[in-house]
């Protein structure tokens, strides 16, 4: 980090929150501080829709989920597209009639209280961890590499946040995003074609194509069956449906974007736009983290990207053993760097040599073994030390090979990514517990600036809540898996009981609220006993089919439990 980058980071973040404050402060009620007064333009929210998804997490763990894994990971987004137009042609249309300002009052006026209350719940307790999440995900990472103290990180992004999303709400909200989607994609599409102006002179985007296709990387498209894979076209065509269904539809952190809109009609505009953006967008993310890949076959590359383990190494009695691995590592290296020129020598004359593809596999399978060997090293060092170094492959690149200002820039676009998800989660964590906890059972006719000033404590109560989450975290496998993960495990109930109260018309709120709990239940010990227990790789389930089971349980049981009741009746009636 030179002075140029500590300014460019600086300005970006203090230019974000000092606009953000200043354009949208003096909200005078509830609805202007919650809704925006509905003056958001169509472009805007799908702006904002794009930004609340694209978290910190995004363009840490998605660049490296591409460099270990290949373009695999794009198929989660598969369902999304589908899951805007269901949501545009039913969710927004009912929202927008009963003019509600959160998700979980439409609940109420279809079925009772409780099913409101539980949704709502259910809701505060899993967003109430991914937006800390949102906030450690970046902090653990710059900590890490650049030194900075984890809790003050944690502090001072949470409280940026806080500041704007305190001062104007859903306004400040919008506005702020639509800034940080623009350093986001600026950042990331500069460092794209940096990556491909360091590859070598004579070696085209075609070639470097060609070199990850070699090491498995292009294997866009899974069709299998098999419930193990984490990622195939068709768990990404109904569990990533049933989680985007979920997500967009009935999560307040995304609701509260599109209720902002001037119309039924903008709101739907900005959601489609939404569903042509996000594929194509994680694409070109995942494809940056393959490029980094290619990048790291012609230049040195550690034996673990997390620098924590390194520095833990150097000082326990394994870092002979250590350094030993390195050294193999550097010469192979160097056996790589050979062998992929001669591979794009024989690709420039139109041969694509299978010899050497075989030998760019055989190599690449060796550093897979010597990683892994070095994993076993920094256990036995430190058992509690964490082996998984995804998250920190696009930072080391960063970090090591982007010129100066452009690092400052980077930092920005990750830092304004966490702002960006975290605001939207406080101004949803704050709407919910407001609207459909706070003003639904408390006693006694309140003023609207009575409300107001609830809705900004919240604001500032779930934004402490979430700086404490994030202070707590402990990194867990790949963060941009946690996050879905958490999600995966409530949204299919959830989504269950919004596509009941939508299409199912007979089902009322008795069977409704036990059919959820009962579903909830069952994804809970679905998630131990098929996930949780087993180490990463060996699940006997991708979590994305909880959303689809969670989803089909409440809709099946619910019915079972309607049907049960009428038959009850009607035994009484007799």
């Amino acid at each position: 980090m030179q002075l140029f980058d500590w300014v460019i980071l600086i300005v970006t973040l203090l230019f974000i929150v000092i606009y953000g404050a200043w354009k949208t402060k003096g909200s005078k009620n509830v609805e202007d501080f919650i809704l925006g007064n509905n003056e958001t333009p169509w472009h805007v929210v799908g702006l904002s829709v794009m930004a609340t998804q694209a978290s910190a997490i995004t363009f840490l763990s998605t660049p490296g989920q591409a460099y270990h894994d290949g373009m695999g990971f794009v198929q989660f987004y598969f369902g999304l597209p589908i899951a805007m137009v269901v949501i545009c042609v039913t969710f927004i249309p009912l929202y927008h009639k009963y003019k509600v300002y959160t998700a979980y009052e439409y609940l109420e006026k279809r079925f009772d209280l409780k099913t409101r209350s539980l949704a709502a719940i259910l809701f505060l307790f899993q967003r109430g961890l991914g937006t800390g999440l949102t906030i450690y995900a970046p902090a653990i990472i710059l900590s890490a590499i650049l030194g900075w103290n984890l809790t003050y990180m944690n502090i001072v992004i949470g409280v940026l946040v806080i500041i704007y999303t305190f001062s104007g709400g859903t306004k400040a909200v919008n506005v702020t995003q639509k800034q940080q989607m623009f350093v986001i994609m600026s950042g990331m599409f500069i460092t794209f074609f940096l990556i491909l102006h360091y590859l070598p002179n004579d070696m085209t985007f075609t070639s470097a194509l060609h070199i990850a296709g070699a090491n498995d990387k292009m294997n866009i498209v899974n069709f299998s069956f098999d419930p193990e894979e984490k990622y195939t076209f068709w768990s990404g065509i109904t569990g990533g449906f049933f989680l985007a269904l979920a997500y967009f539809g009935t999560d307040q952190s995304q609701v509260g974007r599109y209720l902002s809109g001037r119309s039924v009609r903008e709101s739907q505009m900005g959601l489609i736009m939404n569903g042509f953006l996000k594929v194509p967008m994680q694409f070109f993310i995942l494809l940056t983290g393959v490029m980094v890949f290619v990048f790291f076959q012609f230049n040195p590359v550690p034996l673990n990207f997390n620098p924590n383990n390194k520095a833990m190494i150097e000082k326990s009695a394994y870092k002979g053993e250590y350094n030993a691995l390195e050294q193999k590592l550097d010469d192979l290296s160097e056996d790589k760097k050979v062998i992929n020129l001669l591979y794009i020598d024989q690709l420039n004359q139109d041969y694509d040599n299978p010899i050497l593809r075989k030998e760019l596999v055989a190599l690449s399978n060796k550093e897979k073994d010597l990683r892994d060997r070095a994993k076993e090293i920094i256990l036995k060092a430190d058992s509690n030390s964490e082996t998984n170094d995804k998250d920190y492959v696009f930072f080391h690149f960063i970090l090591n090979y982007l010129p100066k200002g452009l690092i400052g820039l980077l930092l920005a676009v990750i830092i304004s990514a966490a702002m960006s998800s975290t605001a939207s989660g406080l101004n949803a964590l704050a709407s919910t517990t407001a609207i459909d906890i706070y003003k639904r059972n408390i006693k006694g006719e309140k003023s609207e600036r009575h409300y107001l000033y609830a809705t900004k404590f919240f604001t500032l109560l779930w934004g402490i809540i979430a700086i404490l989450f994030a202070c707590i975290g402990t990194l867990f496998e790949n963060l941009i898996q946690l996050v879905n993960i958490i999600g995966s495990i409530f949204y299919g109930t959830v989504l269950g009981i919004f596509l009941v109260g939508f299409y199912i018309k007979q089902v009322q709120s008795k069977a409704i609220f036990y059919s959820a709990v009962l579903s909830q239940i069952t994804i809970f010990i679905i998630y131990y006993y098929a996930i949780y227990i087993f180490p990463s790789g060996e699940e006997k389930l991708g979590y994305l089919w909880l959303n689809f089971i969670g989803a089909m349980l409440t809709i099946v049981i619910s019915l079972l439990l309607q049907w049960t009741i009428f038959r009850n009746q009607k035994v009484v009636v007799a």
